[in-house]
Parts: C-alpha cells; sequence; structure tokens
C-alpha cells in the first residue's frame, strides 16, 4: 500500500463474529482546521473492541463504525491553525474510535509525540494501557515508595504497566494472575497469587495482614466487594472496568451504574477508605484543554519510563489491518500476553 494513495479502514457492522469484520476502501481524507492526518503506522486490540464487537460497551458509537481505541503513526497532513511543524513526526493519539485505519483524522491538540528511538508498535502497547495505568497509580491512588499495593489481572494489558510502573515507584505489589504466569511475576519482584485457587481475598490477606495501600480492579462484578475490604484505613480503591461483564447478555449501562452506586455509598460511609470508579475520558468533557494537557503530560512520562526501562513494551503479535479477524481471535483468545497489534 502505497503511503498517500489510498484510504483501508476496518468496519464493524454490527454484533458479529470477528469474521465479520469489513474492509473498507476510499480516499485518504484532507484535514480540516486544526487537524491533522496521521498515517497509522501501529494500533492495538483492546478490550474495548472486544466489548463493542459484542455491542456491550457503554457508550459506543451507533453501527456501523470503524473501532480502534488509539494509534501511533506520522502526521502527513496538517490543515488550517494546525502546527505544521507537526508533519513528518512521529506522534501517538487516544481517539476511542476510528483508529482501526490507514489514515486517520485527529485534532492536532490531541496528538503527543512519541520520543526519538521508541518504535511505533512499542509506543502504541502503552498508550491507552500506559496513560490508564499512570492516571490510576499517580493521579488515582497516589501511591509511593513502601506502599503495599494489589494488581488484579499482574498479566493483562493494563495490569502489567500497572505493575512495573508501582514497582518503580518504590511500592510492594501483590499481584493475581493465573499459575503460569506466576515465575514471570516472581522474577519481575511480584508476590503472585492464583486467582482461580479459591479465597482470593484470603490469600491476600495473610501477605498483608494490615490490609493494602490501593488496589486496582478490571473486574467489577460480585468481587469488587473482597476489593474494597482489602484495603487499610486511609486506602484507595481503584475499579476501572467490568470484564466480569463481557460475555453477558442484556443492558450494557447496568453494571457500569451498579459500580458507580457501590462506590458511591462506600465513599458515603465514614470508614477512611475510599472508592473510585476510573474512565480515561473522565473530565474531557468539563475541560478539554485540561484533559489534554493531562494527557500530554502523562503519556510523556509513560514514554519516558519506557526509554528508561523501566517499563518494558509487550508486544503479543503484528499482523496487518488485513487479518483483523485474526487479530481480534488471538487477543480474545486469552493465550497471549501483551498487545496485539495491527499495522497498515
Amino acid at each position: 500500500m502505497n503511503s498517500t494513495g489510498e484510504l483501508v479502514e476496518v468496519v464493524l457492522p454490527g454484533r458479529v463474529e470477528p469474521e465479520g469484520l469489513r474492509l473498507r476502501h476510499g480516499a485518504v481524507p484532507a484535514p480540516g482546521p486544526g487537524q491533522v492526518v496521521v498515517r497509522m503506522e501501529a494500533t492495538g486490540v483492546s478490550f474495548a473492541e472486544q466489548q463493542m464487537r459484542r455491542g456491550r460497551y457503554y457508550d459506543q458509537p451507533p453501527f456501523p463504525f470503524v473501532p480502534g481505541y488509539d494509534l501511533v503513526g506520522t502526521v502527513l497532513t496538517a490543515g488550517e491553525g494546525a502546527d505544521p511543524g507537526l508533519t513528518g513526526t512521529r506522534v501517538a493519539a487516544l481517539v476511542k474510535v476510528g483508529g482501526w485505519a490507514s489514515h486517520v483524522l485527529v485534532d492536532a491538540a490531541d496528538v503527543v509525540p512519541v520520543p526519538e528511538g521508541v518504535g511505533a508498535a512499542e509506543a502504541e502497547t502503552l498508550v491507552v494501557n500506559g496513560v490508564t495505568a499512570w492516571q490510576m497509580l499517580h493521579r488515582k491512588a497516589r501511591v509511593r515508595a513502601g506502599h503495599t499495593v494489589v494488581v488484579h489481572g499482574a498479566n493483562g494489558g493494563v495490569g502489567s504497566v500497572l505493575v512495573q510502573l508501582a514497582l518503580a515507584a518504590g511500592a510492594r505489589v501483590i499481584g493475581t494472575a493465573s499459575a503460569r504466569h506466576h515465575d514471570a511475576l516472581r522474577e519481575q519482584g511480584v508476590v503472585p497469587v492464583d486467582y482461580r485457587a479459591g479465597d482470593v481475598a484470603a490469600r491476600i490477606r495473610t501477605l498483608a495482614p494490615g490490609g493494602v495501600d490501593a488496589v486496582f480492579d478490571h473486574v467489577g462484578g460480585r468481587g469488587i466487594s473482597g476489593s474494597w475490604r482489602l484495603l487499610a484505613p486511609g486506602g484507595t480503591l481503584v475499579s476501572y472496568g467490568s470484564a466480569s461483564t463481557r460475555d453477558d447478555e442484556g443492558s450494557k449501562q447496568w453494571p457500569v451504574l451498579k459500580l458507580l452506586f457501590r462506590v458511591w455509598l462506600w465513599n458515603a460511609l465514614p470508614n477512611r477508605r475510599r472508592a473510585c470508579f476510573f474512565n480515561v475520558w473522565a473530565g474531557r468533557a468539563l475541560s478539554k484543554s485540561r484533559f489534554r494537557s493531562r494527557l500530554r503530560a502523562d503519556l510523556t512520562q509513560v514514554f519516558d519510563a519506557l526509554r528508561r526501562g523501566e517499563v518494558t513494551a509487550r508486544i503479543a503479535a503484528q499482523l496487518p489491518l488485513a487479518r483483523v479477524s485474526e487479530a481480534v481471535r488471538l487477543a480474545e483468545s486469552g493465550t497471549v500476553a501483551g498487545k496485539v497489534v495491527l499495522t497498515p
């Protein structure tokens, strides 16, 4: 595929199996005022797209649409009012939808420069996962040296980055994962707990009898109460998903609303602990400029941590857009470590 001639994008037509994803060809868009066209070099398969394919992501657009939560690429052209100096530079962008395409229109204010020496696929593994982990750890739970934290799904996309950033901050990390990942976690300095082997909360309590300073929970559902009970006074529970409901039928809003209500109730009780529900898009509607400056600052910190070797980019596989069905199957199989990356 040449660099400028044709737009290729993946369309999600409805609630389909991965084989139901369609490729669409068209003309490369022209940037409007304040926009840039990014020639995609890497985009990824996130949990969000897995939910969108099932119609389960709580604020997804109506079908059909082009999925793709984030991307890394080179700015091809800049529209009127956008910094012309961006042209030719490698950038990352968080877009929620639209990333699974050879060329993507993005507001120039939403792109974050990727430092020299960081590859596109490496950077891609850390856009949504890295900024989510950084903001939960440092902005929500304010984890510091000497804290003890629990990371559920310590081998997952966000979990693996959380673990590394927490260790870099000097925290003691207890991580839940299936037994096959325990050796790798131990090598990193994590205390592993098998989430399949009975009462997880009880086993964590034996490791931290006085409670923990933070718990990061992506599962939601009934287990969230167990996470809350692990907290020491002054501790923070950060809930950032409802993975337990991925394959459910029925309302896609209800699991989130239930979680929000529970969080609100816990915070209303006089118990010296806090709970919060983290969504990477929170605050964007209230102040776009504040949201953008935070995103830029935090993603830059994550890229710096990557350059220092505190965080590794875990690429499970790289597949071209034309093999998107295979990429989605692989990402959903639970058999790979790291991110499945799509390339043009």
